[in-house]
């Protein structure tokens, strides 16, 4: 690596940084140059691990010493005081180390799904900490891929890959232009749709048999499943629970019913 002390925020080696508090312009700036955002160490690291390209990173100088090993000779560590890391971000660095990455080519729906048995897929998840934390469910309870409808949160953005710890880059996933379409995959590769939601033909979990491979789908906690994607599901389930309680957030409910699924 190349390691560069920055001690002016205005230099702009560091405008890859910048706008990471404006939603907005970080999502215009990303899609703009195919880039994202890798918070904290270990996160740099699973990015590594996966095979991401570190373009240019912002750290500390307490940690240059442990991103020497693991970053390409001409990797950029633009090194900076705490304050100018805040000034450039707006906000305190606390784990010490960002890196701009390179995105990887996204997976077709048919490459996520080859060679999978159970998969989760993502319906209008547009919070990115709860698809951090669905990603983080994922990859603990053995998905083989996440599947995304087409207005979901983006699992690269900065606090979606914070919070699940790097796992979304340890499971594959794509996105769908529309439900039809990600219908049609599924079925080709032989899947059964299992909808997650509180119908009232829903099934206890308890009594669902699944079959040889399932796609679990899940919802937001308020308004949960789409009607569309209700539409085109196989089968729904639900988690029987204890009265006055109607729901779980979506990771503690897809984590619930991989591994009911699994198991049997």
């Amino acid at each position: 690596m190349h390691a560069i002390a920055v001690p002016n925020g205005s230099d702009p080696r560091l405008d890859g940084f910048r706008t990471l508090t404006d939603r907005q312009a970080r999502h215009s700036h990303e899609a703009a140059t195919g880039t994202y955002i890798a918070e904290s160490f270990v996160v740099l690291e699973r990015a590594l691990a996966a095979g991401h390209r570190a373009l240019a990173v912002l750290s500390q100088d307490k940690w240059v010493a442990r991103l020497e090993p693991v970053l390409a000779a001409e990797t950029p560590v633009y090194v900076v005081p705490a304050e100018v890391a805040e000034a450039v971000t707006g906000f305190a660095v606390h784990r010490g180390v960002m890196a701009v990455m390179q995105r990887p080519t996204p997976l077709t729906l048919a490459e996520a799904l080859a060679g999978a048995r159970t998969v989760v897929v993502a319906d209008d998840i547009t919070d990115h900490t709860n698809m951090g934390s669905l990603f983080r469910a994922a990859a603990a309870l053995d998905a083989d891929a996440v599947l995304l409808s087409r207005v979901c949160a983006d699992p690269l953005y900065r606090r979606s890959v914070r919070v699940s710890m790097g796992t979304v880059f340890q499971v594959p996933w794509a996105r769908a232009v529309s439900w039809p379409l990600l219908r049609a995959a599924l079925v080709d590769a032989g899947f059964e749709i299992v909808a997650l939601a509180l119908t009232d033909d829903a099934v206890s979990l308890r009594d669902f048999t699944p079959g040889e491979r399932v796609a679990l789908v899940v919802g937001t906690e308020g308004d949960g499943l789409s009607d569309v994607a209700l539409a085109h599901a196989d089968h729904t389930v639900m988690i029987p629970m204890r009265d006055g309680v109607d729901s779980l957030n979506v990771a503690a409910a897809a984590s619930v019913a991989l591994w009911a699924v699994q198991g049997r």
